[in-house]
């Protein structure tokens, strides 16, 4: 009974910390901008930040040409950028989209099961993933030179 308290303890953890640092991230597949559907498992072996981000947030519209920034300078060392947009209804964010354009691949979580499963408190929320999946760093807000933070990252993920 005791052994049986103690597993069911550490599940219910782990399913509140699904961000905590050192776990496994979440494998979602989400359909981008283009049209294709994107794996995150798929990803393995590659450095991700995942930016889960809304049309209506004035933070998350200021960080995306830094975000962009640094996925073009990132990119051929093994390190992807993905902007996950949480609105249910995403014709805001592909009309913004149509106007300030990224290279990096920008994903629709229309019914927010993905944004749930990271406990996606605050917009917007930045997670840091290591070539192995696992959650190294969760950033959430923005205030200009956050991308520092970021980069700082990925530099010493790049160094492991």
């Amino acid at each position: 009974m005791k052994k049986t308290i103690q597993q069911l303890a550490l599940v219910l953890a782990c399913s509140l910390a699904v961000t905590a640092q050192g776990a496994t991230a979440p494998d979602f597949t989400l359909k981008a901008l283009d049209g294709n559907n994107l794996r995150l498992a798929e990803q393995r072996g590659d450095i991700m930040l995942i930016n889960f981000w809304a049309s209506w947030c004035g933070p998350c519209i200021q960080e995306m040409p830094a975000l962009d920034k640094l996925a073009q300078k990132y990119q051929m060392m093994g390190v992807q950028v993905w902007g996950v947009n949480v609105e249910n209804d995403s014709s805001a964010a592909k009309a913004y989209l149509s106007k300030v354009q990224v290279a990096f691949p920008i994903l629709f979580d229309i019914d927010n099961s993905v944004s749930k499963d990271y406990r996606v408190e605050a917009m917007p929320t930045t997670v840091i993933l290591d070539k192995d999946g696992k959650v190294r760093t969760v950033h959430r807000g923005y205030k200009p030179g956050y991308e520092k933070k970021y980069e700082d990252d990925i530099k010493t993920l790049l160094r492991e």
